[in-house]
């Protein structure tokens, strides 16, 4: 068994936080590659590092002392080593680093800082060999990661029984310069190195307990998911759900290996357990089929109606016009005489009425309907199929509660039934699903 641990910035804060990552590494010997992003905040008012490393940098472009925005980084470092009585030298390390800084200095080395001291500090702690990810993350000249390259390198590092810390979020180009990936780029490096070494379990420790089957903004207190496919979080992500991004999980998605998101404050609960496929699940009568609920608002339907309308080229054409005009159809739904079609009403903008008069000009309908404020529902779960009469469930369960439907969809692949409501109703919508498929 070989796990991969990535631990996020509000993970590896301060030392309390140390502490808790270090129990967890020692409590599964599985746990032989440790990922971890800079120190990020430790109460509501903190700063995250990477936050201030990009105030320092704007500082230098501008010619502004960052002085005292170093020493306040300085400190938090040098507090996390006197607390956990390390005997890494880190006021010689950063304060070497720091004498090099100019305005010449770029912001993708300089933020990345964060992570490498913050790697430091933590594999000394743990008793791990730490890697640098300039040595084992690599760029090709187009940006993009050199996974071939990448995997390679960290096989290598990690050798047969090593046990190593990887800072996250950055790597280097075929130049030697480092760069930096996006927000969340820790993730990504988590995701590589897992993919890297063929691991059985990637790890992403955080500070929540998995994903939750709907936002906790709108429903109160929502369970948690404990098993979902990769099919169903992209449906999730799509829908607006606040859940790992596509680039973070592609690497162990594309190998089969399972991603699991732990909670490293409460390590005792299994969190969300992300996998290929779930086969052979039955649906007993009063098990919950439903794996979440989420969704978006303001959207816009654009109804095409013509009587013995060829609704082939029509529709091509009305797709083609929206093309010209930069705007992607999340839906489409087919009538014999009409279709709908619905876009981002931000996506359409004020090109919203050249693109009916283009509508007009190349269908030459007998009438063209625009209904805005449309918010968008989806109600996802893989189990679904599996059970007979769910969209009758999810139509009565919002028109007793007087919620109209303007739209209906179902995905090809039978994992979400989407509703589209008036933005008024959005939220009433998620409660009202939430209650009738998970409550």
């Amino acid at each position: 068994m070989l796990k991969v641990a990535k631990f996020g910035g509000s993970s590896v804060a301060g030392p309390e936080q140390f502490q808790k990552v270090r129990h967890i590494v020692e409590a599964d010997p599985a746990r032989r590659i440790v990922v971890a992003s800079a120190a990020g905040k430790r109460f509501s008012d903190d700063h995250k590092l990477t936050d201030l490393l990009y105030l320092c940098h704007a500082h230098l472009t501008y010619g502004v002392s960052c002085d005292d925005i170093l020493a306040s980084i300085r400190s938090r470092f040098v507090g996390i080593r006197d607390a956990l009585e390390l005997r890494f030298d880190i006021e010689d390390a950063f304060d070497a680093y720091a004498a090099r800084l100019s305005r010449d200095t770029s912001v993708d080395e300089l933020v990345s800082r964060g992570e490498y001291f913050t790697s430091l500090l933590l594999a000394e702690y743990l008793g791990y060999r730490f890697v640098d990810a300039a040595d084992c993350v690599f760029f090709g000249y187009d940006g993009q990661i050199d996974r071939p390259k990448t995997y390679e390198a960290i096989r290598a590092a990690l050798g047969d029984s090593a046990r190593i810390v990887i800072p996250g979020f950055y790597g280097r180009l075929p130049t030697g310069k480092i760069k930096v990936m996006t927000r969340g780029g820790s993730d990504i490096s988590g995701a590589l190195a897992a993919a890297a070494v063929d691991a059985d379990v990637y790890e992403n420790w955080t500070d929540v307990s998995g994903i939750l089957m709907a936002d906790p903004r709108i429903v109160d207190n929502p369970a948690p998911i404990d098993k979902i496919t990769y099919a169903e979080l992209q449906e999730l992500a799509f829908m607006g759900a606040s859940v790992l991004h596509e680039d973070s999980i592609s690497p162990v998605k594309e190998k089969g290996i399972a991603l699991n998101i732990r909670n490293t404050n409460r390590p005792g609960d299994p969190g969300t357990m992300i996998l290929g496929d779930v086969a052979d699940e039955r649906v007993e009568e009063d098990e919950r089929f439903i794996t979440g609920i989420a969704g978006r608002r303001n959207f816009t339907i654009l109804t095409v109606k013509k009587r013995n309308m060829n609704t082939s080229a029509s529709l091509r054409q009305s797709l083609e016009i929206l093309d010209r005009y930069h705007t992607p159809v999340e839906h489409i739904t087919l009538g014999l005489d009409s279709f709908a079609l619905v876009s981002s009403t931000a996506a359409l903008g004020d090109g919203v009425y050249d693109v009916i008069a283009d509508i007009q000009k190349a269908v030459r309908p007998d009438d063209i309907q625009i209904q805005e404020g449309i918010s968008l529902v989806a109600t996802i779960g893989r189990k679904m199929i599996a059970q007979p009469g769910t969209s009758g469930r999810l139509f009565h369960a919002l028109g007793k509660a007087g919620i109209n439907i303007r739209t209906i969809a179902q995905g090809a692949d039978e994992l979400s039934i989407i509703v589209g409501v008036e933005n008024k109703d959005f939220e009433a919508a998620i409660r009202v699903l939430y209650g009738r498929f998970a409550g």
